[in-house]
C-alpha cells in the first residue's frame, strides 16, 4: 500500500498494458505523468508503484542506489518469491557490495579502449550486411542488419561460435516474448524443468541460455582464448567468488543486451532516418556529425523502457513522501521526452547539440555497460551508409512487440536505395 497522505492524489494513466505499445510508446500519458505535481500512484497487480516520469526524478532514483535498491525486489514490476529473487538474481539485481564485485569482473571487456580494438571487425561486418541489403533492395531491416550485426559483435566479444548466432538470436527473441502476456514455448521447451518464475523473464529459453553459457565455459576451461567468457571463467577460477548462479545469469544478460537493446535502436534509427529524410541529408551534407545523429537516436529509439528499484529506506522525490520497501519505477521512455530538458521532444532532430537521454539508464552503478558498444555499432552504421550515399525508403508498418519494457520491433520492411 502507498503511504496514507497520499491517498487524494489521482493515479497515474495506465502505462503497463502491453497492448498499449503495438502502436508505439503512449507519449501522451506519459506527458501527463510529467504534468502532474509529486509522483503519481499507478495501480498494478495486486499493489502498484510510485511512476517517476521527468528526467530529474529519473536520474535522482539511478543515482541512489542506496536509497532506491536494485535488489531488494529485483528490477521486475512485479513481485518475485524469495526464492525466485534469489534464482533470478543478475548484475542488473544486485547492489554493492556484491554489484561492484561482478561488474569489475567483465567492465574490462567494455571499456572504450577495449571497444575501440573492435571497430574494423564491426565495419567489416557493417559493409557486408550494407552490401547485401543494396542487393536485394527490399528487405526486413531487423533480418538483414539490426538483428544480425549486434549478435554477431557480441557473439564475437564473449567467445561463441559465429554459427550459433542464428540459435542465440532465436533465444533472445523468445526472451523478448518473456516481457510481454504472449508467452508462446511450452513450459518444458528446450528440456525445461524449472519453474518458469525462477527463471528470468518467465521464460525456458533462459533454461536454454544457461544450458549453452555453462557448456561454453566448460569449453573455455580446457580451451582458453581472448574472450570475456574466457575471462570470467579464470576469475571464477581464481577466487573471485563469481558463483555458478552468477555466471549463468551474467551470460545471460551479456546476450540479451549485448543483443536486443542494440538491434532496437539500429531498428528505429532506421525508421526514423526514412520517415525523416531531410535529417538525414543534414548527415550527407556533413551539417551534422555522426555522433550527434547516433545519440539523437539513441534518445529517439529508448531500446528499455523502464526499471524498478526499491526504496531501503522511507525517503522523498519530488516531494512525495516514499515507505521504506515501496516499489518505485523509473519510465526512461517518459524522461527522454521531458520538454524541461529537451527543446521541442517530440521532433527527431540529428543536429540535437544538448542530447542527454537515458538510453543507456540514469547514470549511476547501473549505467549500462555496453554503452560504447553500441555507440560504435551505430556510428559505424551511419559512416557506412554515408560512405556509400544510402538512403532509406519505407516499404511497410512495423511491427512491434507488445511489451512495457523493451520497445522491441519485429519486422520492418525497407528499401535501401543507393
Amino acid at each position: 500500500m502507498h503511504a496514507d497522505q497520499t491517498t487524494a492524489r489521482p493515479d497515474a494513466p495506465n502505462v503497463t498494458d502491453d497492448a498499449l505499445y503495438l502502436d508505439g510508446i503512449p507519449h501522451d500519458r506519459f506527458a501527463e505523468m510529467r504534468a502532474a505535481p509529486g509522483l503519481l500512484w499507478h495501480p498494478y497487480r495486486d499493489g502498484g508503484f510510485w511512476a517517476v516520469a521527468r528526467h530529474a526524478e529519473v536520474r535522482q532514483v539511478s543515482r541512489s542506489p542506496e536509497v532506491f535498491s536494485s535488489a531488494i525486489g529485483h528490477t521486475n514490476l512485479w513481485d518475485l518469491e524469495a526464492d525466485a529473487l534469489e534464482a533470478r538474481r543478475g548484475l542488473i539485481d544486485t547492489d554493492a557490495p556484491d554489484h561492484t564485485r561482478i561488474r569489475r569482473l567483465v567492465a574490462s571487456g567494455f571499456t572504450p579502449k577495449n571497444i575501440k580494438t573492435w571497430g574494423t571487425t564491426v565495419r567489416e561486418l557493417t559493409a557486408e550486411l550494407l552490401d547485401e541489403a543494396v542487393a536485394v533492395g527490399t528487405s526486413d531491416w531487423v533480418d538483414s542488419l539490426a538483428a544480425p550485426l549486434p549478435i554477431r559483435v557480441i557473439l564475437a566479444l564473449l567467445g561463441v561460435p559465429v554459427d550459433d548466432a542464428d540459435h542465440l538470436v532465436a533465444l533472445s527473441n523468445h526472451l523478448v516474448e518473456g516481457t510481454s502476456e504472449q508467452q508462446t514455448l511450452a513450459p518444458d521447451a528446450f528440456g525445461n524443468t524449472t519453474e518458469l518464475r525462477l527463471l528470468p523473464f518467465n521464460s525456458p529459453a533462459s533454461h536454454a541460455l544457461f544450458e549453452y553459457g555453462e557448456a561454453l565455459a566448460a569449453r573455455k576451461r580446457l580451451e582458453p582464448a581472448d574472450d570475456i567468457v574466457t575471462t570470467l571463467v579464470q576469475a571464477e577460477a581464481d577466487g573471485e567468488r563469481l558463483s555458478g548462479a552468477e555466471f549463468r545469469n551474467l551470460f545471460h544478460l551479456l546476450v540479451f543486451a549485448g543483443n536486443e537493446t542494440t538491434r532496437t535502436a539500429l531498428t528505429h534509427g532506421a525508421m526514423a532516418l526514412a520517415d525523416h529524410p531531410e535529417q538525414w541529408q543534414r548527415v550527407l551534407d556533413g551539417e551534422v556529425s555522426v555522433e550527434q545523429a547516433t545519440e539523437e537516436i539513441l534518445r529517439w529509439a529508448t531500446p528499455v523502457l523502464h526499471m524498478r528499484r526499491t526504496t531501503a529506506v522511507d525517503t522523498e522525490l519530488a516531494g512525495t513522501r516514499i515507505g521504506a520497501g515501496e516499489k518505485v519505477v523509473v519510465w526512461y521512455a517518459s524522461a527522454n521526452r521531458d520538454e524541461t530538458v529537451f527543446e521541442d521532444p517530440y521532433r527527431f532532430d540529428v543536429g540535437r547539440d544538448d542530447n542527454p537521454h537515458f538510453a543507456f539508464g540514469g547514470g549511476g552503478p547501473h549505467f549500462c555497460l555496453g554503452a560504447f558498444l553500441a555507440r560504435l555499432e551505430i556510428q559505424v552504421v551511419l559512416e557506412e551508409m554515408r560512405a556509400r550515399g544510402l538512403r532509406l525508403r519505407r516499404v511497410g508498418d512495423p511491427v512491434r512487440v507488445p511489451s512495457n519494457f523493451v520497445h522491441g520491433v519485429l519486422s520492418l520492411d525497407l528499401e535501401v536505395v543507393s
